[in-house]
Parts: structure tokens; sequence; C-alpha cells
């Protein structure tokens, strides 16, 4: 009889699942705070919570929640900021501008082995950084986050973030989500300038099959889904695009969010997309000053 010799096996990171790119939050930059989450509760109907200042003494936030753990973080300058803090800030230009969407975060299980990872895809890891704030209520909140890719936090590729304090009580201010009529956010439309580049990219920082492709008149862009993730990539059909002049602004970075209904859409939409077979209803945008959609059921 042959023998045959064993060979240790050999161990290799294991890349989260496409089902397992779950959202945490999603960021809106502003100047005022204020101002933004008027237009919000106006455009879409929900309201918002305070959230408090950072630790940067640059920034103050507040959120709407949605039941599936999701949150919408509207960011502002605070009231009196430190201006050094501000200009050095990775979202400034966003933020004095008014830009609106500008990052994204994914909540992972395991921070250092998503970390490891991304590094043997050779995909590009920051140090971890930490961060926190002070809720309105005296509760501390302090967290990790890692960038990922080139570009500014959460542009390209979303940071990671996990929490050093329940989360819970970051993603909940008042112990229960802000709203639920929606169920959370269902996709970040990443806006490119190398569409083919980005997926290649995102192919091989997460493993992922190819994406499904379409064209989208009314959005103006060539879209990317990779399907059962909430990424979308788009880019520009023309270089005078709205999305074309967007990017050259601001760089590969989120351009709208796509909320997940949690039932019959009614009112508040301005227009409608259909995008792989689903319908995507648009908020107001010259209300709201961004862009957000809400995707129907299948």
């Amino acid at each position: 009889m042959r023998a045959f010799a064993l060979l240790p096996a050999l161990v290799l990171p294991v890349a989260l699942a496409a089902a397992d790119l779950k959202i945490d939050h999603a960021t809106v930059a502003g100047a005022h705070l204020d101002a933004m989450r008027s237009a919000l509760t106006a455009a879409a109907g929900f309201p918002t919570e305070y959230g408090g200042p950072h630790s940067n003494h640059a920034t103050e936030m507040a959120l709407v929640s949605f039941p599936d753990g999701s949150y919408l973080e509207l960011m502002g300058i605070q009231a009196k900021p430190d201006p050094a803090a501000v200009s050095a800030h990775v979202w400034s230009k966003f933020l004095e501008n008014n830009a609106g969407p500008c990052a994204f975060a994914l909540r992972v299980p395991d921070l250092s082995a998503e970390v490891k990872q991304l590094k043997s895809a050779k995909i590009t890891v920051d140090a971890p950084e930490a961060g926190g704030r002070t809720r309105p209520d005296g509760t501390k909140l302090v967290w990790q986050t890692v960038n990922v890719g080139p570009g500014p936090r959460g542009s390209l590729f979303p940071f990671l973030i996990a929490d050093l304090t329940p989360r819970e009580h970051r993603a909940y201010p008042s112990g229960k989500p802000t709203t639920d009529r929606f169920g959370g956010i269902g996709k970040v439309v990443v806006g490119v300038r190398d569409l083919e580049g980005a997926i290649a990219q995102y192919r091989r920082a997460f493993g992922l099959a190819a994406p499904l492709r379409q064209k989208d008149a009314r959005f103006a862009a060539d879209l990317a889904w990779f399907e059962g993730t909430p990424i979308v990539l788009a880019k520009g059909l023309t270089d005078s695009s709205w999305l074309s002049r967007r990017v050259r602004d601001y760089g590969d970075a989120p351009v709208a969010f796509v909320l997940t209904a949690a039932g019959v859409i009614t009112g508040a939409a301005a227009g409608t997309s259909s995008w792989f077979d689903h319908s995507i209803f648009w908020m107001d945008d010259a209300k709201l000053g961004w862009r957000l959609g809400v995707e129907s059921g299948r």
C-alpha cells in the first residue's frame, strides 16, 4: 500500500461573508446640526435625537436609529469649536460645505480578525484609533475605529468600529429605535471615479462575487451592486452629471443612503428609480440638501 504524507493544514484568515457586511451607521455632514435635523424631519417625517458632542472639540451629532441596529448620524460643527480641530477634521471639507453623505462604518464581530484578513488581501489598514463622546444624560461612550483603504475615513471603503462600552448605549440614546417606520440603512451608494477599479478592490477586500450591473438615467449613474451586501458603487454617466461633479469635488465617497421600508411607502418621495428589480423612492433632495432613498420590499 502506498503511503501518503500528511501535510499541515493551511490556515487563512476568513473574510466577512457578504451577508455579514452590516452597516453600523452612515454619516451626513454639515455646518449646522440644528438645520440638518429640521430638514431631515421635514423631508422624511421622522424625529432625530441629540447624541452629544464628540471628544474632538470640533463636532457634535444627532441620530435616527432603526430596528436593525443601524443609525443615520447627522454631524455638525460644535457651537464653540476649536478652529484648528475643525480644520484638521478628516471630514472638514464635507462639514464646512454642507456636503451631506461623507462616510459609513461596518460593525464587525472581531476587529483584529478583520484587520488581519484585510491586510492579507493587500488592503491598506491603519492602526486602531480611540474615540468617544458623552451623551446629554452623562453616559460616556467609548469605541475603537480602524480606517480601511485610501482616502478619508469611510470614503471608498467603510471604516470598522468596535464598541468598548455597550453598543446599544450608542445606537439607542432613549433605549429604543428612534423610528420603526423604516427597517434600517439598506444600501450605501459610493460615488467613484474608476468603477472597474473600485469593483476589483471590493472583491479583493471582502472576497465578493462579481456585482450586478445596470444604469439609471434618473440617478445619472452606472451602478454596480454586490448582491447580498449594502454596497452599491456608482459612476456618473456623463462628465457633467451631478455625480461626476460630486466625485471631482470630494473624491470617492458616499453620495446617497437608502433605507429599507418597514411597510407600504406613502408620500415623502420626490421620484422613483428601479434598481435591480427594486423600487427606490427618493426624498426631496432640494428640501433635504442631500440624497436619501427608501427601498421597497421584494
